[in-house]
């Protein structure tokens, strides 16, 4: 279920990869902050990184979440408001669930280049901007899959080499762009799952009610720093933080000040 958990004091970060991604690309940024002395737990979702299921043996977003929200519910301190959860990409999606769910346990909750949802609309809303946002070939040499669920056909996408290097890994190393087309597998965006379209699903009372931090990533050339702010801007109590210089993958291009940033929201919430 997870990657990386090590205990301490301060706050529990918990990370949340992005689509096709897993626990292993925060493996720059979790010793950091084991080192300043905060509980890390980096987790693979569903069919990502080395979880065990496959995609298509995972039918809806909810079952691809359960790693993060069983995480959340088994925390030991419970109630308390010790979580900080950080969502990456498409992981911002999983991560507002979990605030909706345990919204007493997250003491705030970072975005990073993230689909950062609002309350009272549906989650989805964030994956068709983004679609409609870029151009037809923006997934370059990506492989389209069909997955044969319980709940029926549905598409997933294993991102290609070209693509990783180009749009989501261009300011990172070499070796880092061969580690993740090494351990990508194929994502899916569930842009048909009910809880996608469900404009109950994100009440204010809950999701509403956990202190929200969007990092902003500036050099992104997977998601525009438009579009980034476009997410801010639906959810006016949210507070920016900026990183300069850094691609898509904040965590391998500029691990040091993406720590810094969360560092300075661990302290805000101590």
């Amino acid at each position: 279920m997870e990657e990386g958990s090590s205990r301490g004091g301060g706050k529990h970060f918990v990370l949340v990869h992005g689509l096709c991604h897993g626990a292993w690309c925060w493996y720059k940024l979790a010793p950091l902050l084991e080192a300043a002395g905060h509980r890390v737990t980096a987790v693979d979702l569903a069919a990502s990184g080395v979880h065990p299921a496959r995609a298509h043996e995972v039918p809806s977003f909810e079952a691809y979440s359960r790693p993060l929200l069983d995480a959340v519910a088994d925390d030991d301190d419970n109630n308390n408001r010790s979580l900080v959860l950080v969502g990456h990409s498409f992981g911002g999606l999983s991560v507002a669930l979990a605030m909706e769910r345990f919204p007493r346990k997250v003491a705030a909750a970072v975005f990073l280049a993230a689909s950062m949802p609002c309350a009272g609309k549906p989650m989805g809303v964030t994956i068709e901007e983004f679609f409609r946002r870029v151009t037809p070939d923006f997934f370059m040499d990506s492989e389209t899959l069909v997955l044969d669920t319980d709940q029926g056909p549905q598409t997933a996408v294993l991102l290609g080499p070209k693509l990783l290097a180009a749009k989501l890994y261009d300011r990172s190393s070499t070796e880092d762009v061969t580690l993740a087309r090494m351990l990508v597998r194929p994502g899916n965006q569930f842009r048909d799952d009910p809880m996608m379209k469900d404009e109950a699903l994100l009440t204010a009372g809950n999701y509403g009610s956990v202190k929200k931090v969007y990092v902003v990533v500036m050099a992104d050339a997977c998601s525009s720093e438009e579009e980034q702010r476009w997410m801010v801007g639906l959810s006016p109590d949210t507070e920016v933080r900026e990183i300069a210089g850094a691609d898509h993958m904040a965590m391998c291009s500029k691990p040091s000040e993406l720590c810094h940033v969360l560092l300075r929201v661990a302290s805000e919430c101590a």
